[in-house]
């Protein structure tokens, strides 16, 4: 153990005194908190189009510029979120439950400040667990089966849509079941049958995310700004981004549990960043001693999605470097680049390249120090835009919207997209549904069907093996309590209960 402590951090100083190696790092996280902050223009993207710019250099300079900016655009998603309520990207989509209305507020440095130091804290704590526990979370993970991959999927929808309703789970479930339906269009994978296509080859392939995610997000937003004539936030004299040291240490507990689940949910090949920041919001939620501070506000809210989503990336990476299972997209677009450099993620891994675990977790180290560097530089600039007027700045930010959609494939289709998802989502915000379950369906809901129907078709449509999986009659039993919790009947239920247990040792007493 001793020993690998001394590799690793001679690994690190090597890196941190080549100034090419810190150009490459600090470069890569400024363009990856770039493209998060831009609709549309996504880590995976990011990471995407960079792998093919990294061919020509050696494995080390290629992973600082490909993990930087994985690293800087999980952050980097925060900056739309907070300021003008479009999240840059889906992993960001929790954060602005809380950073928009700090922002318009007038806090929006001190709601910057907060991510930053968050995510910060997130990713390094992600990398310590990568390298202490990826051996058995990779077992966990593995025990998962395509029933425990539905009913995960499920969850995520069911907890989002209880989350973000405003009084009435029920218009957030249905809101996440329109998105699963979203995602039943275009052929299915394991048939290739097509669904809902209306005979038009462009939707063949189904709904691509980045123009639903920036149509749901940004018209609504623009049409709203526009609309109403308001400025994105009041216009008040913004307190310093230096992050508040006192409630990093009162959000103590709350960094650690969302630090957990965040490593945990991207240890689960498959999920992602978006469901860590939105369980781990829920977490934080649920453990509040107020809860009619969330959705106004909440900084323990902010930091916790924050937290848990940069987590994440730790925790994507203990699949992707132990079972050559990426744990998230960005993970899947990491995962094709080191095989282009000769890499091949998996169990023999450590017997290949046995300390390169410890070579990659000093990257990453790197990579975040960067990103802290880096968004508390950008976070006094990006947070003057607050004062810019909507007529001036909305339509700058609906040129951006269109580029991000164009920019994947190169495809018009996806402006035709764009467009009726952005109307249909801003109808839906005038009738009290939220927008971030549909967005999570859509996410989820090719994972819950492919799941579903494979394990149906190997168990002959019976689903009573469901039920005989420990993992899975855990899934089925938290949804049924997230359920019930919204019931009359079993509020009441849980009152009479509790009333019980308290006064019967008062009864013993006496």
């Amino acid at each position: 153990m001793i020993e690998q402590f001394q590799h690793f951090f001679t690994v690190l100083w090597g890196l941190a005194t080549d100034p090419v190696n810190l150009l490459i790092v600090f470069g890569a996280s400024f363009l990856g908190i770039i493209f998060g902050a831009m609709p549309g223009l996504t880590a995976t993207l990011g990471v995407a189009l960079l792998t093919t710019l990294t061919y020509g250099l050696d494995v080390n300079s290629a992973l600082l510029a490909l993990l930087g900016l994985y690293v800087g655009a999980i952050y980097g998603g925060s900056y739309p979120s907070i300021l003008i309520n479009i999240p840059g990207t889906a992993a960001a989509a929790a954060t602005a439950m809380e950073g928009y209305p700090l922002a318009s507020k007038g806090e929006g440095g001190k709601a910057l400040g907060l991510t930053t130091t968050a995510s910060t804290i997130g990713t390094l704590f992600g990398l310590l667990i990568l390298v202490l526990m990826a051996p058995l979370i990779a077992s966990v993970a593995l025990q998962f089966t395509s029933f425990e991959f539905f009913l995960l999927a499920l969850f995520g929808i069911l907890i989002s849509g209880t989350l973000t309703s405003e009084g009435d789970a029920l218009k957030g479930w249905i809101a996440g079941f329109f998105g699963l339906f979203l995602a039943c269009i275009g052929r299915d994978t394991l048939q290739f049958f097509p669904r809902f296509t209306f005979d038009m080859p462009q939707l063949d392939s189904g709904l691509d995310i980045v123009p639903v995610l920036i149509g749901a997000f940004g018209i609504p937003q623009i049409i709203k700004v526009l609309a109403e004539r308001k400025k994105l936030a009041q216009a008040k004299e913004f307190d310093s981004v230096v992050p508040e040291l006192s409630e990093i240490r009162k959000n103590g507990k709350n960094i650690a549990r969302s630090a957990s689940i965040g490593v945990g949910i991207g240890a689960v090949p498959g999920i992602g960043e978006d469901i860590a920041g939105w369980v781990s919001y829920g977490a934080a939620k649920g453990a509040a001693k107020d809860k009619s501070k969330f959705g106004k506000g909440d900084k323990s809210g902010l930091i916790a999605s924050e937290t848990a989503n940069n987590a994440c990336i730790g925790g994507a990476l203990i699949p992707l470097l132990t079972l050559g299972i990426p744990g998230s997209a960005p993970a899947a677009m990491l995962l094709g680049a080191l095989m282009l450099h000769g890499i091949n993620p998996g169990p023999t891994l450590p017997v290949e390249k046995p300390d390169f675990l410890l070579e990659i977790t000093a990257i990453l180290v790197l990579a975040s120090i960067a990103m802290f560097c880096n968004g508390m530089l950008l976070a006094k600039q990006v947070v003057k835009l607050l004062k810019v007027p909507a007529p001036l700045f909305m339509p700058f930010v609906a040129i951006l919207c269109v580029l991000g959609s164009y920019a994947l494939g190169l495809n018009v289709f996806n402006l035709f997209l764009m467009v009726p998802i952005g109307i249909i989502a801003y109808w839906m915000i005038e009738l009290k549904y939220p927008i971030s379950p549909m967005i999570i369906g859509l996410i989820l809901g090719p994972m819950a069907d492919e799941n579903l129907r494979r394990a149906l078709l190997t168990t002959e449509g019976d689903l009573l093996p469901m039920l005989s999986r420990p993992v899975s009659l855990i899934l089925i039993l938290i949804m049924l309590v997230v359920i019930f919790q919204q019931m009359p009947w079993f509020k009441s239920l849980l009152r009479k209960c509790c009333s019980a247990c308290k006064s019967q040792p008062n009864k013993e007493e006496a």
